[in-house]
């Protein structure tokens, strides 16, 4: 029972100092991607983008808490998504059904939590601004 005791303060304690213990000057091109990995393994966050059809653009700036889901059906839609001036988790799905359709959203904040956007038809468009 001791050795568990100690087992588990020691995991934990690893965890609360991951960040603290990078060597900030031996970061590089080569080696960025493997940093940013081991800073967000612990992060539930997902990101799930489905685009049927031509010319379809999905552009987001997100943070390490957002959770969207997209699914654009249809020929040349466009989303912009960008929250990562917010540490909020975020929680949003959109939708688009049609051609033409343009989706623009920025920021994130208690009201937004939870989005859900659903667009059908041709030649939508919906702006959006979280301040």
């Amino acid at each position: 029972m001791f050795t568990l005791r100690w087992g588990v303060f020691a995991m934990f304690f690893f965890l609360s100092v991951k960040s603290q213990q990078i060597d900030w000057d031996r970061i590089n091109s080569n080696n960025v991607l493997s940093v940013i990995t081991v800073q967000n393994q612990d992060l539930a966050a997902s990101s799930d983008i489905i685009q049927m059809g031509n010319g379809n653009h999905a552009e987001l700036s997100i943070n390490a808490k957002t959770d969207i889901a997209v699914i654009q059906s249809g020929d040349y839609n466009a989303l912009y998504f960008v929250n990562s001036f917010s540490e909020a988790e975020t929680k949003t799905a959109v939708t688009t059904q049609g051609n033409n359709n343009i989706i623009d959203i920025t920021g994130s904040n208690s009201i937004s939590e939870g989005l859900q956007i659903h667009v059908k038809g041709d030649n939508k468009t919906i702006f959006m601004r979280n301040y």
